[in-house]
Formats: C-alpha cells, sequence, structure tokens
C-alpha cells in the first residue's frame, strides 16, 4: 500500500481536473480538502509551453519521429517510440509553480522544457508493452546533463501521471530541471499513455518501467542536444520512494553500463508492507480514508498479479465487491473513487479477510514480500532515507526499518525526519533539501 497523490498527492495547486464529472459529490470534495488533494489537471502545453512555436534546435528534434534505436535493437526495452514536447516554462514560470505548492524556490536556477517519452518496455509477466514518461530538461546549465530518477507516488487515474498532468506530478521533475539536472520521471505502467490498468504497487515491473524510461531519455537527451553524463541521483516519492530503493538496487548491481547511481534520496516509501505499512493500516497510524484507497488498490491490482482471492466477494463485502475492481481501472479519478467506498476497513472487508489481512499467509504473504526487501542490500553510494513522524498515510516506521536494513549490511542512511509534516507536506519541505544535498554530493566528486 502506499502512498501519495492519490490522496495527498495534488495538494495545493488548486487546479481542477477536466476528465473529472463536475457532479463530485459534496462528501468527495470534503474528503479531498481534508486530505489535501487538489485534482489534477491533464494539460496541453499552454501558450506559454507550446513547442510548434519554436520549430529549431530542442524542439525541432522533438517533432520528429525517433530514429534511432536505443540501446539494445529497435524491438529492445528501453527503445524511444517518440518525443513530445508539453512545457516550455522559464524560471519565474517554474518558481511560481512550486511556490504554489508551497515549496521553497531557493534552488530554482533555470527554466525548463518538458516532453513525454514514449518507449518499449514489458509487463509483469514479461510481454513486450510500451509505456510514457516525463523527461525534463533545464534551459541552460552544463551542456552535458547529470540525470535524476524521480519516481511518482500513488495514482489512480492515468491523467494524473508526470507526462500528462501538470500538477503534484510534476513537483518534483520541474524542482531538479530548475536546479541544472535532467529529469526521467517515469508514468510506470498502466498510466500517462500506456495500454492497459497499473498494476499498484508491483515494485519489480515499476523498476523495468524506470530503467526503461533512463533508458529512452538517454536517447531523447542525445538527440535535443543535451546528452547525459551517465550519473543517476535517484528520489521518489511514497510509491516512488519503494521503486527508487529498488531501482537504485538495481543500478548498483549493474543493471545498465551505461548509468551509474550516485546518490539515492527516497521520500515516505512503503519499504516494509508486511511488518510497518499493513500493520499501521489497522492500529490507527494510518488514516481510515487512505487506508481504505490503498487497500481496495492494492488488492484489486495485485490479485491480478498474485492468488488473493478466487472472487471479489471473499476479501470486499457487498456492494464494494461489486464495484471495487472497476473502480480502479486507471479511468477513475479519486473524486469519483472515494465516495464510491466506506469510511472504514471492517465496512469494506469481509470478516475473514480482514482477520487474513492482519496475519497474513499464502498468496497474501506473497504478494507484500514481493514488493519488500528493498533495503536489504549494500549501496557504495551516500543514502539519505526522507520520511514524517506526523505521516498518516506511510508511517515513520516503514523509514526506520529500512534504515535497520542498511544498517545491518554497515550502510549508515540517516533518516531525516520533517516532525509533524503530513504525507505530501513532507516531499514539499524534503524535495528541496534533496536538490541541496545532490549538489553536495555532485561537488565532492
Amino acid at each position: 500500500m502506499n502512498n501519495d497523490n492519490s490522496r495527498t498527492g495534488y495538494a495545493t495547486s488548486g487546479r481542477r481536473r477536466r476528465i473529472s464529472r463536475r457532479t463530485t459529490a459534496a462528501a468527495a470534495a470534503m474528503v479531498l480538502a481534508a486530505l489535501g488533494v487538489a485534482p489534477a489537471v491533464a494539460q496541453q502545453p499552454t501558450t506559454r509551453q507550446s513547442a510548434a512555436q519554436q520549430p529549431t534546435g530542442q524542439q525541432a528534434a522533438a517533432q520528429q519521429p525517433a530514429r534511432t534505436p536505443d540501446l539494445r535493437t529497435a524491438h529492445g526495452r528501453g527503445t524511444l517510440l517518440s518525443i513530445t514536447p508539453v512545457a516550455d516554462l522559464d524560471r519565474a514560470d517554474v518558481a511560481r509553480f512550486l511556490a504554489s505548492g508551497g515549496m521553497d524556490t531557493a534552488t530554482v536556477r533555470h527554466g525548463l522544457r518538458g516532453y513525454r517519452l514514449t518507449y518499449r518496455t514489458v509487463t509483469p509477466q514479461g510481454a513486450p508493452t510500451t509505456a510514457t514518461g516525463l523527461l525534463a530538461l533545464p534551459k541552460g546549465g552544463p551542456h552535458r546533463l547529470d540525470l535524476v530518477s524521480d519516481t511518482h507516488g500513488t495514482m489512480a487515474h492515468r491523467d494524473y501521471a508526470p507526462s500528462v498532468g501538470e500538477d503534484f506530478g510534476r513537483f518534483a521533475p520541474y524542482l531538479h530541471a530548475s536546479a541544472g539536472r535532467a529529469v526521467a520521471a517515469p508514468d510506470y505502467l498502466g498510466l500517462g499513455k500506456g495500454p492497459g490498468r497499473h498494476p499498484y504497487m508491483d515494485t519489480k515491473s515499476s523498476v523495468t518501467a524506470s530503467l526503461d524510461m533512463l533508458r529512452a531519455a538517454r536517447t531523447a537527451a542525445q538527440r535535443l542536444g543535451r546528452p547525459l553524463t551517465g550519473d543517476v541521483y535517484a528520489s521518489g516519492f511514497s510509491q516512488g520512494g519503494q521503486v527508487a530503493m529498488a531501482l537504485g538496487k538495481a543500478l548498483g548491481d549493474g543493471a545498465d553500463r551505461h548509468f551509474e547511481l550516485r546518490a539515492l534520496a527516497p521520500v515516505s516509501g512503503p519499504y516494509d508492507i508486511e511488518h510497518a505499512e499493513t500493520p499501521a493500516l489497522f492500529d490507527g497510524r494510518v488514516n481510515d480514508i487512505s487506508a481504505v484507497f490503498y487497500m481496495s488498490y492494492y488488492l484489486t491490482a495485485q490479485s491480478r498479479l498474485h492468488p488473493l482471492y478466487k472472487d471479489p466477494s471473499e476479501a470486499f463485502r457487498k456492494p464494494y465487491a461489486d464495484i471495487v475492481d472497476g473502480l480502479f481501472d486507471s479511468e477513475h479519478t479519486e473524486e469519483e473513487i472515494i465516495p464510491a467506498l466506506p469510511a472504514t476497513l471492517k465496512e469494506l472487508l469481509t470478516d475473514d479477510y480482514y482477520r487474513r489481512l492482519q496475519h497474513p499467509s499464502g498468496g497474501l504473504l506473497d504478494a507484500a514480500r514481493a514488493q519488500d526487501g528493498n533495503c536489504a542490500w549494500k549501496p557504495d553510494v551516500p543514502v539519505r532515507l526522507y520520511s514524517s513522524s506526523g505521516d498518516t498515510d506511510v508511517p515513520i516506521a516503514n523509514a526506520r526499518h529500512c534504515a535497520a536494513d542498511l544498517a545491518a549490511r554497515g550502510v549508515d542512511a540517516p533518516v531525516v525526519d520533517q516532525g509533524p509534516a503530513d504525507h505530501n507536506t513532507t516531499y514539499m519541505k524534503s524535495g528541496p533539501e534533496i536538490v541541496r544535498w545532490f549538489d553536495t554530493v555532485a561537488a565532492r566528486r
């Protein structure tokens, strides 16, 4: 389970998604307001952002179809299929956007251009598919750019994804790009313009989509005249914090010779579903609304990958058993999902399943353990874990368990506690600190 954009993710932007039903219930609006959620906007480039107005240089290259295969073959993972301009902001635009979320803008040094990349990757079963993601490049800075991998948190509707909706999913990419680094922000499978449903909390496929996004970004950045150095700084929020840890491990294990991990700074990741996040769903450390949302999303997605139940009625009470799977089809917004679900897990789940989740075995235990263990390795780069003792979506116990796993392997990974901050505010406070820390790490090289 997890975190993020779904409920706390679109914090203070105030934008309204045009794809949302205008008849959203008043109750849903109250819930979203309480969570600090503002629906995302599926924006097309504005007048400032329209790349078509600048048909030369980087923009002209972006308007041409990708002609050169990426790192492997024309059918290989990470092959770049297309580049679509989606944003063109000057420095003041970026600062205003970040400030709208309450973020410190002192690290904003450049404007940026953003591009939606479409690329080849694989499904959880290893079959060929496509995915999309946002590549953000600074206007200015060095010719060859270090790369930040930014992995986003929980999103229900595909248009919340960074390459489509200019809202919470772009705070981190814009923050890092405006500081002078390229940013690769994958949408993951089934979000953005990728086909199918999102396999929520399937860490393995999120890592393959993220790694393949790095490969596509390498090709795109070269074509756009801003080649990459190969140095990667990994971060991510909530669900993406867990993905960042797992991606860091893959890079550390030499997953791609073109990329070298330099630092790792995930924020509020659910690193320990079995021993930290799931218990917190039942003991009050995770608020009820988030618990219901995350558990519904998690069970419906994981049931397609693990034998969690034969029929939804085994897990969900009526009438939710008849509707819950359809709510998480990547086409429903939080404004639609939240009021359709009950207020507590006891009202959502059957008595038997409620007990089973507290003492998981079989498919439930396999599903949790398939996502856990991503802190059980020995990074040879500096690591910081950002979290908040006030987070009631992903309790700080997750970060502390992760730090303990790393410490057992001789790695000192301090937990940076943002105090009473809620889930979303944890990132807003942590993001600029991470930029400054990445600057410090880069300066030591």
